[in-house]
Parts: structure tokens; sequence; C-alpha cells
């Protein structure tokens, strides 16, 4: 995807620090938000629409969607400038950073939507649900913290299934094709629309990471046992 440069960009980003967080301060989110409610996240929110409509339907929610290009961020930021919405804030940061942004354990559910397939072997590394992306999650997100993860793309979401298993990941929802499913609720991506517009196939995947016991040496039933 070409990119098209936008001069104004990191201007206006600077001139709203109120929405795109400049400096962000690990463990310090709660503070940030001004309450204790859970803190979703979406690494490569790209122009905002899913994470704004979410926060919009999920007050009791707090939401950050993650963008490393500022010329794509500024659309979500627009979205605020708009029409604000409080529990929602931007980050103009790498997703390879999270760990340097969140304390562990400190988010309780990450969105990944319509993520760069990086099809060539050797870009694998730069896939968002590559092992070391997955462990970066893990470390962020508290016990029982979810993955969402959605594509149109089915080599990446096939390679996404077998990294999830790889890693020990139980999957708590799976569809094949999403906007002929039952499921509810769900709230499109501009990619999202325009991708199904023209007869592509959504799909869609939600996974959770083991429990910290089995990283432990024992499993979750054996930690139970020992109680």
């Amino acid at each position: 995807m070409r990119l098209r440069h936008k001069p104004h960009a990191l201007d206006l980003i600077a001139a709203h620090p109120q929405f795109v967080v400049a400096d962000p301060q690990k463990g310090k989110w709660k503070e940030e938000f001004g309450n204790n409610n859970p803190i979703h996240i979406e690494v490569g929110t790209g122009r905002g629409r899913f994470i704004y409509e979410m926060a919009k339907a999920n007050p009791h929610i707090n939401y950050i969607g993650i963008e490393k290009f500022s010329s794509v961020v500024v659309d979500a930021l627009q979205k605020l400038i708009d029409e604000e919405v409080p529990n929602l804030k931007l980050l103009n940061k790498d997703a390879k950073d999270l760990t340097v942004f969140f304390e562990d354990g400190e988010i309780n559910r990450v969105y990944l939507n319509f993520s760069d397939p990086w099809p060539k072997a050797r870009h694998e590394k730069r896939r968002l649900t590559y092992k070391s992306f997955l462990q970066n999650y893990e470390q962020v997100l508290a016990e029982g913290g979810e993955l969402h993860f959605k594509t149109d793309n089915q080599g990446l979401f096939e390679y996404s299934l077998m990294s999830f298993s790889q890693y020990g990941m139980p999957l708590k929802f799976l569809s094949l094709d999403l906007h002929n499913s039952d499921f509810e609720g769900n709230i499109m991506t501009e990619y999202e629309e325009k991708f199904s517009s023209r007869g592509s196939r959504i799909y869609r995947v939600e996974a959770k990471f083991p429990l910290r016991t089995a990283e432990a040496g024992q499993t979750a039933e054996q930690a139970a046992v020992l109680v």
C-alpha cells in the first residue's frame, strides 16, 4: 500500500496531545484515562474507524489505537477532533515497542485488523502474528487476555492459525466467512468494508494465551491440585 504524504500530519498530532499520547508512561494508563476500566488496544489502527466505533459502543472499556504512520493516524485523530470520545487514546508508535509503552499485564485485549500480510517468506518476522509479536502481546496482556484477529487474506489467516497453535494458544472463536455467519456486533474497518463489498471473504479468530502456570512447568490442572 502506497501511503500519501501529509505534510501537516506531525503538526496536527503535536497540537492534540489530549488525543495522541506523545510520551506514554508504562504502567500509568489507568491514570491517563482517569478510571480503572479494562484496556483494549488495536495494533495497526489505520484510519481508526474500528477503534473509534468500538469506543463509542463500549464506554465502560478504554481503547488505545496504535499506528506507526503519522500520515494515517491523522485520519483517526480527525475523528476525535470532530467528536471527542473520552475512552479513546491514540499512539503514533511502532507496535514492536509495546513492552516499552505498557506494563506487564496492563492490557486486557489486543485487536489485529487487516494487518499487512507480508507474503514473502523473508518478511515473516514482520507479520503481526509472528511469534516475537505474540510474545509481546502475551507480556502486556493480563491473565486471561485475548487476541482478536480479522483479515481478508487467506494465506495470512492460515499462517496465523499455525502460529497460534505453535504458541499453545487455544481458540475461543473461529469464522472462515464472518459476514455470512451468525456473529453479532461486528464493527467493520475501512478495509473490511471495501474488501467485503468486492466479495472477499472475511476471516476472524479469537485466541487466548496459555495460562502462565503452564509456562512455569505445570498445567492448569496440576496447579489446581496443588492449591
